[in-house]
């Protein structure tokens, strides 16, 4: 990943990640995320509408960092780097996904789950990964426990997967732990009713609590 990216990516500390069933919701709950302090996004592949949001987005608040997830296919890929995406990331690790990535340019973040995974990413050149599906796979003393051989070669992680405001300084006090990322922020039915001041709500939660942290981390 390159670093421009994976230093706003550091500095936001909150990833949206938005299911988004409708496009012309895009712009609105990106605006909702932006005015409680979150300008970083994830729009994972999971409905029809999910690709032309992320490219609205990006069209429209040119200030907000977007990364397109779910992704599956080389083709995707190539999708994702013609929209401009800023990153993309994938539920598992795959390397011709991750090679695809490199080949167009697009910092790319790998899902992983398992030693395997991560020396697999290590390999393909990956040096902050996905940790997907956090929660159920034993949450932040699992990823310690998995990431410690390679804790020299400095990794950093994204939960995301069950990660909420019950869990999330779990995740947030790690120096393992770039960012973390969730739907809990702009539920799918949230977005959905249009609830735009309840989402900036949470997100303001969530960056007030990023930013508690790191001044104690200081």
């Amino acid at each position: 990943m390159k670093q421009e990216i994976a230093d706003k990516i550091a500095k936001a500390g909150i990833l949206g990640m938005l299911i988004i069933d409708k496009a012309e919701h895009a712009v609105p709950v990106a605006r909702a995320l932006l005015k409680g302090g979150v300008n970083t996004l994830e729009i994972p592949l999971r409905t029809p509408a999910a690709m032309e949001a992320a490219r609205i987005i990006k069209k429209e608040l040119p200030g907000i960092v977007v990364g397109v997830g779910t992704i599956l296919t080389v083709d995707q890929v190539k999708q994702v780097a013609d929209i401009g995406a800023d990153f993309a990331v994938s539920p598992g690790c795959n390397p011709k996904i991750i090679k695809a990535a490199g080949n167009v340019g697009m910092p790319f973040s790998p899902g992983i789950a398992t030693p395997t995974d991560i020396e697999t990413a290590i390999e393909n050149g990956c040096r902050i990964l996905k940790y997907f599906p956090a929660a159920t796979m034993g949450g932040m003393k699992h990823l310690e426990s998995m990431g410690a051989p390679y804790f020299h070669l400095n990794l950093k992680y994204i939960p995301l997967g069950g990660v909420n405001m019950t869990n999330a300084e779990s995740y947030l006090r790690s120096d393992l732990i770039i960012a973390i990322g969730g739907s809990w922020i702009a539920k799918r039915e949230l977005i959905n009713a249009g609830n735009w001041d309840q989402i900036t709500q949470n997100a303001e939660e969530a960056v007030s609590l990023f930013k508690k942290i790191k001044s104690e981390k200081l």
